[in-house]
């Protein structure tokens, strides 16, 4: 049988707005509302982001946990919640890991570059890092190039990321002409990555973003979709909510014979 795969969803992003989609969550009852349609159309995680009141990216603790709140009485724990790290030029560093250790979820990304901005940052990250692994809270490394592959090896070298219960993403089209990602930019990222026992998943920017989920699934990894990187289904129209974004996904798993991954399993891979 082959193993499952994982469909994260990121419904939301940090600088979109209603002018971008009409149908864009951004309240903690929206995203909640969001996170179920997901949910049915085969995501096992979210990736949340929240918003101030003003409508503003925040890493707030009280805007984190009324989002979340909202999220579980929508659907228990039948998704993983994994909040973001984010800065957009508005959290420094430290900022971001205490908006972590305050909240204690279940799940955060995390940048390498946005936390380690410098070598003067490496040991407030290492203890970090360490605080993650021994509170069971999950990471997943955002690599947004393949030198942030190669950073990420050098950390590990270094003992600044411990060696297991952690997965990676890999970003693509971030860095491309128009933010446009193809299945050929992640070969970069896989090259370098090879044997890693380390699970792995992709996001990627335009249109193209359920081809290069699919490559990920034929390719041993998982993915990430949703409005933050896309609002365009493989046909060019465009998606009236985030689940319609899944449940393409999903049908090619299970076209190609990849049972879907349920929450409790993704869970799994970390304990």
């Amino acid at each position: 049988m082959k193993p499952p795969f994982a469909i994260a969803v990121s419904p939301t992003g940090a600088g979109k707005t209603r002018d971008d989609h009409p149908n864009l969550p951004l309240t903690p009852g929206e995203i909640a509302k969001e996170a179920a349609h997901c949910l049915d159309a085969g995501a096992c995680m979210l990736h949340l982001h929240v918003r101030r009141p003003d409508l503003r990216h925040s890493l707030g603790v009280e805007d984190y946990r009324a989002a979340i709140d909202a999220i579980r009485r929508a659907v228990g724990n039948r998704l993983v919640i994994q909040v973001t790290t984010e800065a957009v030029n508005q959290y420094s560093s430290s900022q971001q890991i205490e908006a972590v250790k305050s909240l204690k979820p279940e799940a955060a990304s995390i940048a390498l570059r946005e936390v380690i901005r410098s070598e003067k940052d490496v040991s407030n990250a290492a203890a970090f890092f360490e605080w993650m692994y021994q509170e069971n809270v999950i990471p997943q490394f955002v690599l947004y190039s393949p030198g942030d592959v190669e950073y990420y090896f050098e950390l590990r070298r270094r003992g600044v990321i411990p060696g297991g219960r952690h997965w990676a993403l890999f970003v693509l089209g971030r860095y491309s002409v128009g933010q446009a990602a193809g299945p050929a930019d992640l070969l970069p990222f896989l090259d370098l990555w090879r044997d890693t026992p380390i699970p792995w998943a992709v996001c990627a920017f335009g249109p193209n973003e359920a081809v290069c989920a699919a490559a990920a699934l034929a390719l041993g990894g998982h993915a990430r979709v949703g409005f933050e990187n896309n609002l365009f289904l493989p046909d060019g129209r465009r998606a009236f909510d985030n689940s319609e974004l899944v449940a393409v996904v999903a049908r090619a798993a299970h076209i190609l014979g990849f049972p879907l991954a349920a929450a409790d399993a993704m869970r799994g891979w970390f304990a």
